[in-house]
């Protein structure tokens, strides 16, 4: 392996970043794919080439703050996002959608991976990877494809919401099942103060936007965005501290902020910010992948991929039509939620820390990788050619 200086190498692997990305977007996918292979090709696994290495990295150590930082702003930015308000003014219409796509989505990476031989704990971190939809790949593609003012967006996004505060509340529930082992006053203790921190965030979420609005009612834009990142940085660290994932704590402080007036500057100033750290996040993860144990995974990836893509479809557009949706955007809704994506990431990036047996640590994360390069690509196609699908389907699948 060639040696270079921390600076150089943090040059070359940026420019690589670039240029992926801009050729994924030339092609019309997702950069996240992307990255994560930049990560693969320079990573410790990495290829060699006339006798020469391409490694550059041989861990993640000097990029994990980076990494940590982008899981934050990227879970903080999909719980900006989510209107509390929206959602309980529309309750009905989005429970109803959101119990179509939970009740046939959600169960189907479960069922899987028990046939695949995992535990009932590996089976249910599973189900959550395979259960999450891409809200960044989603809306993006929502703008792209000019779905953003029609009415099937407002359903798509609600049933993402729905998603994201589920995953979110499982993967609190999971993490403290893992790290608190099988000592059940243990897990009591851990659950307990775990919960108690989610619902204190959840009031503060709820009540404490005034508070909020007046604290960053500052002019300088320095001043802003150093408090918003600190908030978000402190309550996540707070979170590991009692053993809530930083991934969970960082979206309901993006909830909180969410509620308040300053919304739209942080999607300005920040959203910048996010890209970058997300952009190191993604490419972290391929750092840590094995391209053998992608290899090794290829079957569970292939049978996931069909399996819940066909599922997906099937709830999507069940949940279309309990929204009030027609045929033609029912249909695209099921290929909207196809995509995965960053928190399937999150989830595969706490397992190879936190993972305490081998298809928890290895086989799991190896997975994710995998499964979100086929689906993000995948979902992607399915939207571009939605209107095509509707087509060719029967115009009637089910009643409204």
């Amino acid at each position: 392996m060639v040696e270079f200086t921390v600076l150089l190498t943090a040059g070359v692997v940026l420019s690589a970043l670039a240029v992926a990305g801009a050729l994924s977007l030339r092609i019309g996918q997702s950069v996240i794919p992307a990255y994560i292979l930049v990560g693969i090709l320079v990573g410790p696994a990495a290829p060699s080439i006339a006798g020469v290495s391409l490694t550059l990295l041989e861990g993640p150590e000097t990029m994990r703050l980076l990494a940590d930082l982008g899981v934050v702003l990227l879970l903080f930015f999909v719980g900006l996002e989510l209107s509390l308000d929206q959602l309980f003014a529309n309750r009905v219409r989005f429970l109803r959608a959101g119990a179509a796509d939970v009740g046939i989505s959600l169960p189907l990476g479960f069922v899987l991976g028990l046939a695949f031989g995992f535990t009932w704990l590996e089976a249910a971190f599973l189900a959550l990877v395979v259960f999450n939809s891409s809200t960044v790949i989603i809306a993006k593609s929502l703008v792209d494809l000019g779905w953003i003012a029609d009415r099937e967006s407002q359903a798509i996004l609600g049933v993402v919401v729905i998603e994201d505060v589920l995953t979110a509340l499982g993967f609190a529930v999971l993490s403290v099942l893992l790290v608190g082992g099988n000592d059940v006053s243990t897990v009591v203790g851990s659950v307990g103060r775990s919960f108690a921190f989610l619902l204190a965030l959840l009031a503060a979420a709820y009540y404490g936007a005034s508070l909020l609005d007046r604290t960053f009612d500052v002019d300088s834009t320095e001043l802003f965005v150093l408090g918003v990142l600190g908030v978000g940085a402190l309550v996540s660290g707070a979170g590991l501290l009692v053993g809530v994932s930083e991934a969970v704590a960082a979206f309901l402080v993006g909830t909180a902020f969410g509620r308040t007036g300053h919304a739209a500057r942080i999607q300005r100033l920040i959203a910048p910010s996010r890209d970058l750290f997300a952009a190191v996040f993604f490419f972290v993860i391929g750092l840590q992948t094995d391209p053998r144990l992608l290899t090794a995974t290829l079957g569970l990836v292939l049978a996931a991929a069909v399996v819940t893509t066909v599922g997906q479809l099937v709830s999507g557009y069940a949940a279309g039509r309990a929204y009030g949706l027609d045929h033609g955007r029912s249909v695209r809704v099921g290929c909207a939620l196809t995509p995965r994506g960053e928190f399937s990431l999150v989830i595969a990036a706490f397992l190879v820390a936190a993972g305490t047996t081998p298809a928890l640590r290895e086989t799991i994360p190896a997975f994710t990788v995998g499964y979100v390069l086929v689906t993000s690509v995948l979902g992607t196609v399915l939207m571009r050619n939605a209107d095509r699908i509707a087509a060719r389907l029967p115009v009637q699948l089910s009643t409204a």
